[in-house]
């Protein structure tokens, strides 16, 4: 195991860790020896990450949590630190997407549940684990963020909005906080394999909707969560320890054409 990459006995926070990235993320963390606070705002999902963090041999408790209330989510920090002593890394992570429609088109509703979600939980979270790393002396942050983060997308408007705020939330941060032994970044993942794209092509009745999507990937595919998860790790490491409001693109090219 690389040196960089020895996280025993280090404390891992996970928002949205009850499938797709975020459980490939828990279970990476799980994998170097981290202990893991699981939080989703399904119970069975998280559940089921705890149970295959423990099969591995891993520790990992679960925390259900709604990142859009302020007073959970100091409840989610309040119940990891009581627990672990500690919050080390943190991938906030939690966050909706929309159904394709051009802006003029989408109810108010959609607006609202995006950015209360993905930013107002993403900067209720931080605050909270800044807050604890401050008290412990320093600590690593990583932010999902999407390729929508730097590109447009048609009919995502909102969604991409939501994207960019979680980049300026980053880089803001970021300096803020620099100083003081904590470093806060974020990745931006292209298009990757999860159940939103399982169910995306469900809904579809062909996998050949997938086709354009992946042809608009230079690489020529999709990701998987695990090539997320390298990342993310990269990133709360010793070995990005001069990496400091930076966006690591994850998306096979897309964002660069």
């Amino acid at each position: 195991m690389p040196r960089y990459l020895e996280m025993q006995d280090k404390v891992a926070l996970v928002t949205g860790a009850g499938s797709g990235i975020g459980q490939a993320v828990a279970l990476a963390f799980a994998k170097q020896g981290a202990r893991v606070v699981v939080s989703d705002v399904n119970t069975q999902a998280g559940g089921q990450t705890v149970s295959l963090i423990t099969e591995l041999g891993g520790e990992a408790i679960f925390i259900k949590t709604d990142v859009s209330d302020d007073t959970q989510v100091g409840h989610l920090v309040a119940h990891s630190v009581a627990k672990y002593g500690r919050i080390d890394y943190a991938l906030n992570n939690a966050g909706v997407t929309q159904n394709s429609q051009k802006l003029a088109e989408q109810p108010v509703e959609t607006y609202d549940k995006i950015f209360d979600v993905s930013v107002r939980g993403m900067w209720l979270c931080m605050r909270h684990e800044i807050d604890q790393m401050l008290k412990q002396g320093g600590g690593a942050i990583v932010n999902m963020g999407s390729m929508s983060s730097v590109v447009g997308i048609p009919g995502l408007s909102t969604y991409s909005s939501s994207k960019h705020a979680v980049l300026g939330l980053t880089r803001g941060a970021a300096l803020d906080y620099a100083k003081q032994g904590i470093r806060v970044n974020a990745v931006g993942p292209g298009t990757i394999d999860t159940p939103m794209i399982q169910r995306f092509i469900e809904l579809a009745g062909s996998e050949d909707v997938m086709a354009p999507i992946r042809a608009a990937h230079p690489i020529g595919r999709t990701g998987r969560p695990e090539e997320v998860a390298d990342a993310v790790l990269w990133l709360c490491s010793d070995a990005s320890s001069f990496v400091v409001g930076h966006m690591l693109m994850v998306d096979g090219g897309y964002s660069v054409q």
